[in-house]
């Protein structure tokens, strides 16, 4: 068994790697691949020495399985040339999720969209994963009539630049006044991000304006339409998983200054009539899920006990006492984790273990 990690240096790449290392898939040759600026480097996974490559030197070595995470651009150039070597290749960025023919995957959900003849599979969207997981019960059980989603989505989403700027920005909290005008970066020119902020050598802030003591609502970038492109995916992703496109979907998407995991206010409108004790256990019985519901306990889920975690957590279950069949539900989950590497893991497992 051949398995390469493209982008293995990145966040999600290295967590890959790590997730890996914990499940139980017995891998003969491991290969890691990164930009050219990286090739050459070793780099120790689980106390082994290994050498990265070039992506070409990857496609030549024929894995049974590639695991993306190296951007929209580069799975675009490369997924369709490792697909034409034979080797599955689960795609953790935006490229494929919405082309037809290509499943998007979460395997608790429709892992049965995969077959021998789909070579690409898109792993979705972080903040889509961990919703899905969630009203994937609710849905199959009552049907989902309409969906309100709020985000408030940790900086580790916008990749080492987000973790950089939030961090630069709490060590200069006490010297330097952080909203200098005319320093803004990205697409809202002029907007105050503070000149202190301007990465580590060529590495750009994450976002026009100071993400620490701070909450920005935009995450992604705008369209046409006055929404995000994260906005989008949760409306377009959520319902190609859960095979229904009538579902009405609205979000809004916000930054946090958090680094272990994201957090999501939704508000549920279903078909036909439930019991809230009866969505309780429905989520109970979800692989993937835990329920952490107590409000006598102050027990909820909450993305600094999330941090590092595979599951998903779901709190704040309650009826929605302003529409009929309403119900409102908080959902956390790190999105390094379940979000995108074990998520792109389990794929891998399920190609393993049916497909291969």
């Amino acid at each position: 068994m051949k398995i390469a990690v493209i982008g293995a240096t990145g966040l999600v790449g290295s967590k890959m790697l790590l997730v890996l290392g914990k499940q139980e898939i017995k891998i003969d040759e491991l290969i890691v691949a990164a930009s050219e600026r990286s090739v050459g480097r070793e780099i120790i996974i689980q106390g082994k020495k290994h050498q990265l490559i070039s992506v070409e030197d990857a496609i030549e070595a024929c894995p049974d399985i590639a695991i993306f995470s190296a951007g929209a651009s580069a799975s675009k150039q490369y997924a369709p040339l490792f697909a034409a070597k034979g080797t599955y290749v689960i795609d953790n960025s935006s490229a494929w999720r919405m082309v037809p023919e290509i499943p998007l995957v979460v395997p608790e959900i429709n892992a049965d969209t995969i077959t021998k003849d789909t070579h690409i599979i898109a792993n979705p969207n972080c903040s889509t994963i961990q919703m899905v997981m969630a009203l994937a019960p609710i849905h199959k059980a009552y049907g989902i009539k309409r969906l309100v989603v709020s985000t408030y989505q940790s900086v580790t989403g916008s990749g080492l630049k987000g973790v950089v700027q939030l961090n630069r920005e709490e060590d200069a909290r006490h010297g330097v006044y952080m909203n200098m005008p005319g320093a803004g970066v990205g697409a809202c020119p002029g907007a105050g991000a503070g000149t202190f902020i301007g990465g580590i050598g060529q590495l750009p802030p994450a976002y026009p304006h100071q993400i620490y003591y701070n909450v920005i609502p935009q995450a992604g970038d705008f369209v046409d339409n006055g929404y995000t492109t994260e906005e989008e995916k949760l409306v377009n992703e959520t319902r190609k998983i859960l095979r229904d496109d009538h579902i009405a979907i609205t979000a809004t998407a916000t930054r946090v200054p958090v680094t272990g995991g994201h957090s999501e206010a939704v508000n549920v409108e279903t078909e036909r009539p439930f019991e809230v004790d009866d969505v309780r256990k429905l989520l109970e019985a979800m692989p993937g899920v835990v329920v952490e519901d107590d409000p006598a306990k102050c027990d909820y889920p909450m993305p600094l006990y999330a941090h590092d975690r595979d599951e998903v957590f779901v709190g704040r279950i309650r009826r929605d006492f302003s529409i009929d069949n309403g119900l409102n539900l908080w959902v956390v989950s790190d999105n390094l984790h379940k979000g995108a590497a074990t998520n792109a893991v389990q794929i891998a497992q399920y190609v393993i273990e049916h497909i291969l």
